[in-house]
């Protein structure tokens, strides 16, 4: 909840509060904040709980969507670019899936003198 606020910025809120509120409703008002705040945070843990005892293993498939857009928002371009150009990167098709793996060519050795070379009728 407060990934984005920092220390600096709570204390401007407490300060800013006491110049509102005033010393003697501060403590009350703060306490009622957290009293909100926890109820409202039960009330989502509880919808949650809910939900996923409804819906049964289809919340899992519903929630890995709701994680890669989540993902999405946290997106870095520059990371993203830097990431392209200096690393090695997995071989992919034209529509983006990655590229099936090539199984290993077999080992090559030289031709023995009179040996036929290996034929491919798919290959003519």
């Amino acid at each position: 909840m407060f990934d984005s606020i920092g220390w600096v910025e709570i204390l401007i809120i407490v300060v800013a509060g006491l110049f509102i509120l005033g010393p003697e409703r501060l403590p009350s008002a703060a306490a009622w904040l957290g009293k909100t705040v926890r109820q409202v945070r039960e009330y989502a843990t509880g919808a949650r709980e809910q939900l996923k005892q409804e819906m049964g293993p289809e919340f899992e498939s519903l929630r890995k969507p709701l994680e890669d857009l989540r993902e999405l928002r946290n997106f870095d371009p520059k990371r993203a670019v830097t990431k392209h150009l200096f690393e090695d990167p997995e071989p992919t098709k034209s529509n983006g899936y990655p590229a099936p793996s090539t199984p290993p060519a077999a080992e090559q050795r030289p031709l023995a003198p009179g040996e036929r070379p290996p034929y491919d009728p798919d290959a003519t």
